[in-house]
Order: structure tokens, then sequence, then C-alpha cells
């Protein structure tokens, strides 16, 4: 397990970095619905939309954070 943890701390700086971006592209997509600028859907799509985008975003940030508590605590078991 110790040879995959350089590989656990990018990941997770990928998948944090994935997250962001995500919750970044939901905001803008769902708050440009909720204002109207989208001709052809109604505004309550909007909701939806940043609703689905916040739960990839907890869900992205939560996995990561789950692998950086990984490498502490391989980090931890190697150290002893």
């Amino acid at each position: 397990m110790r040879k995959h943890l350089g590989f656990l701390k990018v990941s997770s700086a990928v998948v944090k970095v994935a997250a962001w971006i995500f919750l970044f592209l939901g905001i803008l997509g769902g708050v440009s619905l909720l204002l109207g600028s989208v001709p052809g859907n109604p505004r309550w799509m909007g909701a939806i939309i940043l609703a689905f985008y916040v739960f990839v975003f907890f869900f992205l940030f939560l996995t990561a954070k789950i692998a950086d508590l990984l490498v502490k605590v391989i980090n931890e078991i190697k150290a002893e």
C-alpha cells in the first residue's frame, strides 16, 4: 500500500479540483437558468441543476477527503 501513496495524493488533488470545477459550472448554469437568460427552459430547472451539482461537489470532495485520510493513516502506520 505504501507504493501507492503518491497516486493517492495526486488523485486526491485532482478530484478536489474536479469537484470545484463541477461546483463552479453548476452554479453558473443554475444561476443562468434561474435568471431566465436561457430561453426555452423553465426557471425551476435552475434549482434542480444547482442541487444536482452541489450533490456532485460534495460527493467528489468527500471522496477526496477520504483519500487524504487514508494517506494519513498509512503514514501513521509507516511511522510506528
